[in-house]
């Protein structure tokens, strides 16, 4: 598997980079063809997680929701192999993930389902990615809550949803200066920057 799981992050991380799309087809079918093969549920867990995230990739450059639908239900097999149990950070990481897709297809489609079920993903990894166990993973967190909070308020006009994404891009913000994390200091001033316009606009 390592051999293979190898080719699928090469492939993976081309497509990512350069914008290319055959990469990322190259690697999702890696990934199946793995999946043929895996022998435990580390293996699915890990080779789950990789598909959905190379569908997700590509998703998000598609004008359509397929292959964000196909990494959703990806992530949540994920899931069922990698455990809150068994690999606390692992299921966080892939909650964190499943997050990203839902808040993805929340955007694109006219309702608010898929923003409510990103909000679950977000908190539930927040269980096992707490301030004080991984601080820079819950300050990213707290930033994907915090821009969903704004998706809800563009489809809503509840600016109750601003607020809301002002305290998480707060508490995001306060970590990564803390940390002095520079590159994602920047993210959470860009996230307070939108808020501010949006209140003002």
């Amino acid at each position: 598997m390592a051999a293979l799981r190898g080719i699928f992050i090469a492939h993976h991380e081309e497509g990512r980079d350069k914008g290319l799309a055959q990469p990322l087809e190259i690697a999702i079918a890696l990934s199946r063809q793995s999946l043929a093969r895996a022998t435990d549920a580390d293996e699915r867990g890990t080779l789950q997680n990789d598909l959905a995230t190379a569908l997700q990739t590509l998703g998000e450059r598609e004008s359509g929701t397929e292959r964000l639908e196909q990494a959703v239900t990806a992530y949540r097999v994920a899931l069922k192999e990698w455990t809150r149990e068994r690999v606390p950070l692992e299921w966080a990481m892939t909650q964190m993930n499943l997050g990203n897709a839902l808040a993805i297809l929340g955007e694109r489609e006219s309702g608010t389902e898929r923003l409510e079920q990103a909000v679950t993903a977000f908190r539930a990894a927040l269980k096992e990615r707490t301030r004080d166990r991984v601080p820079l993973n819950w300050a990213g967190t707290q930033g994907n809550l915090a821009n969903v909070e704004i998706a809800y308020f563009e489809k809503t006009g509840d600016p109750t949803h601003l607020t809301a994404a002002r305290t998480h891009a707060e508490a995001a913000l306060e970590v990564f200066t803390e940390a002095g994390a520079t590159q994602y200091i920047g993210m959470a001033e860009n996230i307070l920057a939108r808020i501010t316009a949006l209140e003002t606009s």
